[in-house]
């Protein structure tokens, strides 16, 4: 029985009863992304009857927090401890001869338009655009691994764009390179993957130089099953349920965009390197993934950064938990809680936090009595613990984020942290609680 990637995730995710199933007629151009878009992306919606397609589609996968807990057998209070250890401690992939992702082979008279149910996701969208799509990539000199999710624009029935921003430091250098050298750059795109596979994805190979599917076994707990593509020098998950296969074609682009992002408006249009694909290969009755966007790669995104911030502040305070809120786009905002020592660790936590990454763009303080993950409770720190003229740092004219609309027009960004810190030893601060029933069972009085 298998035990990884997208099926292993659909089976647990229903015993779970997360899982919502659309019988309807849904049109993947617009209808599709409406669907998923009413529930906020967090509920994965099993489409079995898209509009034009035979194959069935799921998406809204991997949009919720407690998602990501349940299908990694974690929680809230050790899945950043869990993240660090699978990062620190790395292990063996396990390599196989054959799976289930060489059921079938197709070759011959490719056309993903006609083969895969893209969706089209918002009005000035220039095409469909395969948006859960993992981008594996083999340096020819090193054969490092590079992978990572990526958008895909369709622009004909075997070449999409491949999208290469500006965060990814590492694999603009080596399509610089290929383009040098007029090599083309093997490469694989795989859909139909699990929650760990996600988070693997989205560590930094620049800061870590880790081998990502050796991060997956060591979060999974067990050795990742590998198979070699057919066309192209490049392993892939044995179980995943589709992979194409080809080249990413130097000194050739073709222009991105516009598409709806992260923050809900259009991204910059820009060229960008193209894939033209030589070989498919699906389980039997694949089931296409697709993310709305772009909320699923952010979020696991999010994850890794808490991990990440979370253990830049352990040698300057003592924290608690940190929180990079969906609402921030899962890189803008943060808030954390902390043990407070010193009248000065608020302060130090803010500026240790803007530090930590470029992409943070304001920060709130709080004590560890404050849920971080309740706004109302956030609200009541900043409405009765923060003065603004002592309590606010702003810090002007920083390197922001790329994929912030006011930084992308002004170039730079302005950084803000609060300190909602009460002051150590003021009891006028003291919480009123109900002793023995501050969390109550509600189930067992109606």
């Amino acid at each position: 029985m298998e035990s990884q990637m997208l099926r292993y995730t659909l089976d647990k995710l229903d015993k779970l009863d997360y899982t919502k199933v659309c019988n309807k007629k849904v049109d993947p151009k617009f209808e599709l992304g409406a669907v998923l878009r009413y529930f906020d992306n967090e509920v994965p919606i099993l489409f079995n009857n898209v509009k034009g397609y035979d194959m069935d589609l799921i998406g809204g996968l991997y949009g919720s927090r407690n998602i990501f807990y349940d299908l990694m057998d974690t929680e809230k209070e050790n899945r950043i401890h869990k993240i660090i250890d699978a990062i620190a401690n790395p292990k063996e992939v396990k390599r196989v001869k054959d799976g289930p992702i060489k059921e079938n082979i197709i070759k011959k008279n490719i056309d993903i338009i006609k083969l895969l149910p893209i969706p089209t996701s918002h009005e000035k969208d220039s095409s469909s655009f395969i948006t859960a799509g993992m981008l594996i990539v083999k340096d020819p000199e090193t054969k490092d691994i590079h992978m990572a999710v990526r958008r895909f624009q369709i622009n004909s029935k075997t070449n999409i764009s491949t999208l290469i921003s500006g965060a990814s430091p590492h694999l603009r250098e080596l399509i610089k390179k290929s383009e040098e050298k007029n090599r083309p750059i093997e490469c694989a795109v795989v859909l139909g993957y699990d929650a760990e596979y996600l988070i693997a994805s989205q560590i930094s190979s620049s800061k870590y130089g880790l081998d990502k599917h050796m991060v997956y076994s060591a979060l999974k707990g067990e050795p990742l099953e590998v198979v070699k593509c057919h066309s192209v020098d490049i392993e892939v998950p044995a179980y995943c349920e589709i992979v194409l296969e080809g080249e990413i074609v130097p000194n050739k682009k073709v222009v991105e965009g516009p598409f709806g992002e992260l923050m809900g408006y259009y991204g910059e249009v820009a060229p960008n390197p193209v894939m033209e694909i030589k070989t498919i290969m699906h389980r039997n009755n694949p089931i296409f993934q697709h993310a709305f966007p772009c909320r699923e790669e952010h979020l696991s995104n999010g994850l890794i950064r808490e991990a990440e911030v979370y253990s830049s502040l352990c040698n300057v305070v003592d924290v608690e938990d940190v929180n990079i809120t969906v609402g921030g786009g899962c890189r803008l905002h943060a808030i954390i809680s902390i043990n407070k020592k010193n009248e000065g660790d608020g302060k130090s936590t803010i500026l240790s936090a803007l530090g930590s990454s470029k992409d943070i763009k304001h920060v709130v303080i709080v004590d560890k009595d404050v849920d971080i993950y309740s706004y109302k409770d956030v609200e009541f720190a900043l409405a009765s613990r923060v003065q603004a003229g002592e309590d606010v740092v702003i810090i002007k004219n920083c390197l922001g984020s790329g994929l912030e609309a006011s930084h992308v027009y002004k170039g730079l960004s302005d950084k803000m942290g609060i300190d909602a810190t009460k002051p150590l030893n003021e009891t006028s601060f003291e919480r009123a609680i109900i002793p023995e029933y501050e969390n109550i069972d509600i189930s067992n009085y109606f």
